[in-house]
């Protein structure tokens, strides 16, 4: 029986892993190409918005196919909709930065009931025993596909100048998306739960003696960096370089040096250090933007994303693993653990709302690269806010 867990464990990491890289290969020059149609951080910013709106709709409301139901086919939903996506940018080429809100709910959707089935399903094949250990290899994963896919990518469109090279790219995303969803067929079909609670978030976040109400908070915290962050470096190195190739050579680099620190993580990394990891992961995060504050170029950036690279895994596995471990307290929350995941990505889903409203508010006043940088700094300081939360759980 162990072993066939193992077996379903690696089979989802597979998934999970032709999933990023079908997602890093187009995904990190997505903004990259609305941004040459319409060089403007509010448009961007907004697309965000209606991504981040979307994904926390269908958690909510795929909380109920996924426990009731189904689950793997939410997953491959998931999936087909990201291939269905970067169909519609296919074809819609430059007129695609007209269409931000409805390509956004589209985008946000697919990433909503990807990644609400497979958490769901990565917590039923894994314990607070070896969590830490897969929560490495995803992150390790993720480096790996971050190293190979934007280089490629970045290549490719520089190689065949013009949309040529986008479309290349997009075309490629889409058959790796094929192949992950084929791969899924192997996964086991998970047993169903029981009835779905809407409210139970909201219930849970009610109780005063809830571990929920912390983690909530820092996940917001968590969210208020990412919101921004997600999209403004890959758009700051190109807007710097002007050259795709050297975006593929900056997560090439960043992402090699995320492989070495995920794989540290995921073996050395062990629940008695996420107290003091997770502080100096979240204090060297907000330090390592402090360059930018010399001057924003190809170097500062670099020096940025080596350093994020280096310590993120300090401050991502405690939060990924207490989240996921709060589920597995008692038999009451592991059964209600549709809804808490629903709830994790609500936190994560407030946050990136209000870090990336917080953005646009700001630069519709002041657009100035030292008004950018310095809202870095603050949005890059979020992390900290997550520590405090989190402090008494990481005992």
């Amino acid at each position: 029986m162990r072993g066939l867990v193992r077996g379903q464990a690696a089979l989802l990491l597979a998934v999970g892993g032709l999933y990023l890289l079908a997602t890093v290969l187009a995904g990190t020059f997505l903004n990259v190409y609305l941004w040459k149609s319409r060089p403007d951080f509010a448009m961007i910013g907004w697309f965000t918005v209606a991504q981040q709106m979307a994904v926390g709709l269908s958690f909510w409301l795929g909380g109920k196919w996924v426990k009731q139901h189904n689950k793997m086919n939410a997953l491959r939903l998931g999936i087909a909709v990201s291939g269905f996506f970067y169909l519609l940018v296919l074809w819609l080429r430059g007129d695609a930065v007209h269409y931000i809100w409805p390509l956004g709910l589209i985008l946000g959707l697919a990433i909503g009931f990807y990644w609400l089935a497979f958490n769901i399903v990565f917590f039923e094949i894994t314990d607070a025993g070896n969590r830490d250990f897969y929560n490495g290899w995803m992150g390790l994963l993720g480096s790996l596909t971050g190293i190979v896919g934007p280089w490629v990518s970045g290549w490719m469109i520089s190689y065949w100048q013009g949309g040529r090279g986008y479309r290349i790219v997009f075309i490629l995303s889409l058959c790796i998306y094929g192949v992950a969803a084929v791969l899924s067929f192997g996964l086991h079909k998970r047993p169903r739960g029981g009835a779905y609670l809407w409210l139970e978030p909201w219930r849970e976040l009610s109780r005063r003696d809830s571990p929920w109400r912390p983690a909530a908070a820092a996940l917001l915290f968590q969210g208020i960096r990412e919101g921004v962050f997600s999209f403004l470096i890959g758009l700051l190195v190109y807007i710097a370089a002007r050259e795709e190739s050297k975006l593929g050579q900056f997560a090439l680099l960043t992402s090699a040096v995320s492989l070495i620190s995920y794989y540290t993580a995921g073996k050395w990394f062990k629940p008695r250090a996420r107290l003091g990891g997770m502080l100096a992961g979240s204090l060297l995060l907000a330090a390592f933007v402090l360059p930018l504050l010399w001057k924003v170029n190809y170097t500062t950036l670099l020096i940025m994303g080596i350093g994020t690279s280096l310590c993120l895994p300090l401050y991502m596995l405690p939060m990924v693993s207490t989240s996921f471990d709060l589920m597995g307290v008692s038999e009451e929350s592991a059964g209600k653990r549709v809804e808490l995941v629903v709830l994790r990505e609500l936190s994560l889903m407030s946050g990136r709302l209000l870090g990336l409203l917080v953005f646009i508010a700001v630069l519709s006043v002041n657009q100035s690269p030292q008004t950018i940088t310095l809202l870095m700094l603050l949005l890059g300081a979020a992390p900290l806010g997550s520590w405090l939360m989190l402090r008494r759980l990481l005992h």
